[in-house]
């Protein structure tokens, strides 16, 4: 039972964790990485695709000394955890939102509020910088809902 705890907190808190990542790092001095994420796409793979290298070369590090060294009461269900939530990211930010696996087909309106958080995100690289649980300010969502009438108005067609 302590094991399934802490798979399910480590997944839950990874969420807050991953927003401040996103927005503290991403969006500070890790940049350099992160801009090809938000300039049209240049073939399959972007500079971007090194951050998940990178987080889960550290889970698969934390998953070895848990099972190698010690402590794998705790490492191995915390790893647990932070990779189910890499999968859901994975499936969430890249499969469904930037449909890079054109190749499956997936209902239109799946995690639509998802899409529309992250296309947020997009426009103005600000908030929110959440994954599964995206908050976006009041602020920001009028702003793009102002922007996206506007350009209904102009084209003629929603």
């Amino acid at each position: 039972m302590t094991a399934f705890l802490i798979v399910a907190a480590s997944f839950l808190l990874m969420e807050p964790l991953t927003a401040l990542v996103h927005r503290f790092v991403m969006h500070g001095f890790a940049m350099g990485w992160h801009r090809s994420h938000h300039e049209p796409r240049h073939g399959a793979v972007e500079t971007n695709d090194l951050f998940p290298i990178v987080f889960s070369t550290a889970t698969i590090a934390m998953l070895s000394v848990g099972v190698y060294v010690g402590g794998g009461d705790v490492l191995v269900p915390l790893g647990i955890g932070i990779t189910l939530y890499g999968a859901s990211y994975l499936f969430v930010h890249d499969v469904v939102i930037h449909r890079r696996l054109t190749w499956l087909p997936l209902p239109s309106g799946l995690l639509a509020w998802h899409r529309d958080a992250h296309n947020v995100h997009h426009l103005y690289s600000r908030a929110p910088y959440g994954f599964l649980a995206p908050v976006v300010p009041s602020e920001l969502r009028d702003r793009a809902e102002r922007a996206e009438v506007a350009r209904t108005d102009r084209s003629g067609r929603a």
